[in-house]
C-alpha cells in the first residue's frame, strides 16, 4: 500500500472513532417557527435555517444543537458559559448551551459593526427551541435514534393552529449569567424528562411537548426582551 493511502486510511479510521454520527434531527420546523411566533419574533421564517445550515456545514453547525449529559448530570450555568468557546468547533459531546449565548455574542458584535446581524438572532432562536428537546439533552444511542424522528413530529403537524397552547411564563434576563442560569434550569428539566420517558418505555405526550416548548418561547422572548435593553 503506498504512503497516500496509508495516510488516507488513517485519516478515514479516525473520523469513523472520534466523531461518530449524530442524528440530524430536532423539533421539525414547524415547532421551531411556533416556538419562534409565541416569543414574538418577528422574523420567525428564518429559525430553520440552522438545520438547513447542517446540510452544507455539517459537524461544524450540527454540534451546536445538542448537549450529552450522562444520567445524573446537573447542568450549571458554569457548564453553560464554559461551551460558548466551543462554538462552531467540532465536539461530539456537543455545545448546545454555549451556541445559544454565543450567537448572541455574535450578533452584538455585528451590530456594532454596523453589520445587518439578524442572522445570529435566527440560529439562537433555533438553538433555544433545541433545548427544550429531551434527546438534545441525552447521548446518542441507537435505542434513542429510533424514536428521535417521532418525538421531533410529535406536535408539527398541529402547534401552528395551536399556538394558544403554548404558554409564555415571566423570565427576566439582566445578564450573561442570568442567561446561563435559565439555559441551565431548561436543559435540566428536558433531561431528566428525557431519562424518565426513557425509564418508563414511552414517547412523549403532545402535553409535555407542549410544555417543552413554552419553555424554549419563554426563554427566548426574554432573550428578545434583553437585546432591546441593551442595544
Amino acid at each position: 500500500m503506498g504512503r497516500f493511502n496509508i495516510e488516507f486510511a488513517i485519516a478515514l479510521a479516525l473520523s469513523l472513532t472520534v466523531i461518530p454520527p449524530r442524528p440530524s434531527m430536532a423539533w421539525h420546523d414547524e415547532t421551531h417557527i411556533a416556538v419562534a411566533k409565541a416569543a414574538g419574533y418577528v422574523k420567525w421564517y428564518n429559525v430553520a435555517g440552522a438545520d438547513m445550515a447542517k446540510i452544507k456545514a455539517g459537524a461544524i453547525e450540527a454540534h451546536n444543537h445538542y448537549a450529552s449529559n450522562s444520567r445524573g448530570t446537573v447542568v450549571t450555568p458554569e457548564m453553560v458559559l464554559g461551551q460558548v468557546e466551543r462554538y462552531n468547533q467540532i465536539e461530539r459531546k456537543g455545545h448546545l448551551y454555549g451556541a445559544i449565548i454565543a450567537s448572541l455574542r455574535d450578533y452584538v458584535k455585528e451590530k456594532k459593526k454596523g453589520k445587518y446581524g439578524a442572522y445570529h438572532i435566527a440560529f439562537c432562536a433555533h438553538y433555544v427551541g433545541d433545548l427544550s428537546q429531551p434527546l438534545h439533552n441525552m447521548p446518542y444511542s441507537y435505542s434513542r435514534m429510533k424514536i428521535h424522528h417521532k418525538v421531533d413530529g410529535i406536535i408539527d403537524h398541529e402547534v401552528l393552529d395551536n399556538l394558544h397552547k403554548i404558554k409564555i411564563y415571566p423570565i427576566t434576563i439582566h445578564s450573561e449569567r442570568d442567561l446561563a442560569t435559565e439555559i441551565a434550569r431548561i436543559a435540566n428539566l428536558a433531561k431528566d424528562l428525557g431519562y424518565r420517558v426513557e425509564d418508563e418505555n414511552r414517547l412523549l405526550t403532545k402535553e409535555e411537548a407542549y410544555a417543552q416548548i413554552s419553555h424554549s418561547a419563554s426563554l427566548f422572548k426574554a432573550i428578545l426582551e434583553y437585546l432591546d435593553r441593551i442595544q
